[in-house]
């Protein structure tokens, strides 16, 4: 039930919800390297809203499956998401899922074996922060050797599992178990914009830290992060990851070339369309010297940071479609989110919190080498 390779890379939608418009937009901005199928909704609100944008409605996902297209993207609350994971599989249609893919462990469980129980199932799952430019600009200069062997990363830039995503990666952490500690802050802070716009007025809100160390014995990990950072206009973003050799603190990078030759670079984010520049506006890529840590493989198209990521996921369906690596594989997706599901109980009792190989260890061990890259 595949499409073709050639052409854009097409694809249905199951769920109408804020995360959905995303992956419209994408389709939307490079009509060249995306098409959507459909997309799946029981609103006729919604549906009409979708055929004025030229997007065709779907009644339900027997109408995704007829329309063939080469992968199918999941996005439901994740309390649904399971089963319809499982139907689409059963059916031999590809999925990519988003985050999580299950609500909790026992849920997680039962989708990896009912997943693993059909030959040739491919799940991979939408988390996107890791092919965002920074943070894969950041996560391939951990990944270099540049900064020697990694022993410590600091993380705050998203929450959940997808800080605890970030953190595993720039650890270059498989399915190791670590000892988790957390605990949480709340004070106050001025409310910024949200997901409508600017704010109206000047309001405080009560923001959530929480603060985990991740032992994972031989190296570190520190996650912190409030929700309210999300669209906060004075919480920024950190990123902190220290080896033997270097270390990088956001767009610092600082090591030693042999054993007497201090290097000091910047992570420089190279933009077109400023002062005089006619090009258009996009994101070229992000460079450290003379290196490009990351490239825009979109240019010129017009996409904000995490709509190149997401735009990543779905071209790497395809690839993994046709036989290529994994992009975000559902055994990285439900370590990471058992691991922040541990971190929440570490949080919530104050005693320390510690994994146990699950099911996906294996499979996730097996690509441990190429988590950090």
């Amino acid at each position: 039930m595949q499409g073709s390779s050639e052409g854009p890379v097409r694809f249905g939608i199951v769920g109408s919800g804020w995360r959905s418009e995303f992956f419209l937009r994408i389709a939307e901005a490079l009509p060249d390297r995306f098409e959507v199928a459909g997309l799946v909704t029981r609103s006729p609100r919604t549906a009409a809203r979708l055929e004025a944008r030229g997007v065709h409605p779907f009644r339900d996902v027997d109408e995704l499956l007829a329309a063939a297209p080469e992968f199918a993207v999941v996005s439901v609350p994740r309390e649904a998401a399971p089963t319809i994971i499982q139907n689409l599989v059963d059916e031999r249609m590809p999925v990519l899922t988003e985050t999580p893919p299950a609500t909790d462990l026992a849920e997680l469980v039962d989708l990896w074996h009912g997943v693993e129980r059909v030959p040739g199932a491919i799940v991979q799952v939408a988390e996107q922060y890791h092919l965002s430019p920074l943070l894969s600009a950041q996560l391939a200069v951990a990944a270099s050797g540049r900064l020697g062997r990694i022993s410590q990363a600091v993380v705050a830039q998203c929450h959940d599992y997808h800080g605890v995503s970030v953190l595993r990666r720039a650890l270059g952490i498989g399915a190791e178990d670590a000892t988790i500690t957390a605990q949480t802050f709340t004070y106050p802070l001025l409310a910024g914009p949200d997901r409508h716009g600017d704010p109206h007025e000047e309001r405080f809100v009560t923001a959530t830290q929480t603060t985990a160390r991740f032992d994972f014995g031989d190296r570190l990990g520190v996650y912190d992060f409030a929700p309210e950072q999300y669209f906060s206009w004075i919480r920024g973003n950190r990123m902190l990851v220290r080896g033997d050799r270097g270390e990088l603190e956001n767009l610092e990078v600082r090591y030693v070339r042999g054993h007497d030759e201090p290097v000091f670079g910047q992570l420089r984010r190279v933009m077109t369309g400023e002062g005089g520049n006619l090009e258009g506006l996009f994101l070229r890529g992000l460079l450290l010297g003379e290196e490009w840590m990351f490239t825009n493989p979109f240019m010129p198209g017009r996409l904000a940071d995490d709509e190149i990521a997401i735009a990543r996921m779905l071209e790497g369906m395809r690839t993994r479609i046709a036989g290529g690596p994994d992009v975000y594989s559902l055994a990285e997706a439900s370590q990471d989110h058992y691991l922040a599901l541990l971190l929440q109980q570490a949080a919530a009792t104050g005693d320390p919190a510690r994994s146990t190989p699950q099911p996906w260890a294996e499979a996730l061990a097996a690509t441990a080498d190429t988590t950090a890259a």
